[in-house]
């Protein structure tokens, strides 16, 4: 992990922090270092190009009375949050303890976010159009999930030029008529 390197012995500082002082277990998550306790992933550290953090995935139920957190991905995530830092000096060992602990006592509380099922794709655009004349693929993509529909439907709706478009509609006509989504051969 090269990207990591520059970050080593910030991350390593954090790494021990965690390791010695809560009852957090270590583990490989995603190709990066996630604690969890009972089995329920509480938090993850990783590095970067421009910074190291630690993400807290129920940061979204602590007190962060420093206002260290930040959403690295807003409208994507609404739990998960990331405490971003540049030098070993951001790390403040009490209030990352005090987030730790506050995460902890939730986990054992059963207080989480459950995401929201995604709504029905509305068909639209140059999908909805080919499939006025292939009933056969309408059908198909019909039966996906409302997420995969999401997916097919976010794709082709990317695409500028309606050459593009076309050719994505090409591209992904037999991964719908298998029922795969999108991104299926990266999920595990």
């Amino acid at each position: 992990m090269a990207k990591e390197n520059k970050w080593k012995e910030e991350l390593e500082l954090l790494k021990s922090i965690i390791e010695q002082k809560t009852p957090l277990q270590h583990g490989i998550k995603w190709g990066g270092d996630v604690y969890m306790f009972e089995g329920k992933n509480v938090i993850g550290i990783s590095g970067f190009k421009n910074h190291f953090g630690v993400w807290f995935f129920q940061g979204k139920f602590i007190d962060d009375h420093q206002q260290k957190f930040i959403n690295a991905q807003e409208g994507k995530t609404s739990a998960m949050l990331q405490w971003r830092m540049t030098s070993a000096e951001d790390i403040d060992e009490k209030t990352l303890l005090n987030y730790i602990s506050q995460s902890i006592e939730n986990e054992k509380k059963g207080i989480k976010h459950t995401p929201q099922k995604a709504k029905k794709a509305e068909l639209t655009g140059a999908l909805a159009t080919h499939m006025e004349s292939d009933l056969v693929l309408k059908k198909a993509f019909g039966t996906l999930s409302p997420g995969k529909q999401k997916e097919y439907l976010e794709f082709i709706n990317a695409a500028k030029k309606p050459e593009t478009q076309q050719a994505r509609i090409v591209k992904i006509k037999p991964l719908i008529l298998e029922g795969k989504g999108l991104n299926d051969k990266y999920k595990k």
